[in-house]
């Protein structure tokens, strides 16, 4: 299995200013590496209209509705810091991190990165990373079986 995450993943920092502008951002990463179809991102609108995909501590993790599988090619994750923090709903977004889950495959994706953040010292040194090469290095354990 390829990595979910590679370097050419990660976007330090993002250009999106917006909620919106950050879900395109996102999706078309994940659209760029062929890990879904442009109608992937539609997908993920729909699906922040009924719940905010903010999570707390900086993050929030856009992904699609679970009508949307057809559109997932592979699993994959693409990860953009922001700085300054982005307005989400009126939480501040830090990290938006795109994810697309092949056949279910986005459930232990999603523990990993949920653990992580979880953890208020490693999002410290997610937000102090001053490179997208060092941020990669940080996340690198979401490819670990």
């Amino acid at each position: 299995m390829s990595d979910v995450l590679t370097l050419s993943q990660v976007k330090v920092p993002g250009s999106a200013r917006s909620k919106e502008d950050a879900i395109r951002e996102a999706g078309g990463i994940l659209v760029d590496v062929g890990a879904v179809t442009p109608d992937y991102i539609d997908a993920v609108f729909e699906r922040e209209k009924s719940v905010s995909t903010y999570m707390g501590n900086y993050l929030a993790i856009p992904h699609g509705t679970n009508e949307s599988k057809e559109s997932i090619k592979r699993s994959a994750l693409s990860v953009i810091r922001y700085d300054p923090a982005i307005d989400w709903d009126g939480n501040e977004v830090r990290f938006a991190i795109g994810i697309a889950g092949y056949e279910g495959g986005h459930m232990e994706i999603l523990s990993k990165v949920a653990i992580l953040f979880s953890d208020t010292d490693e999002v410290d040194k997610l937000i102090a990373a001053r490179s997208s090469e060092e941020l990669y290095a940080l996340l690198n354990a979401v490819n670990e079986d």
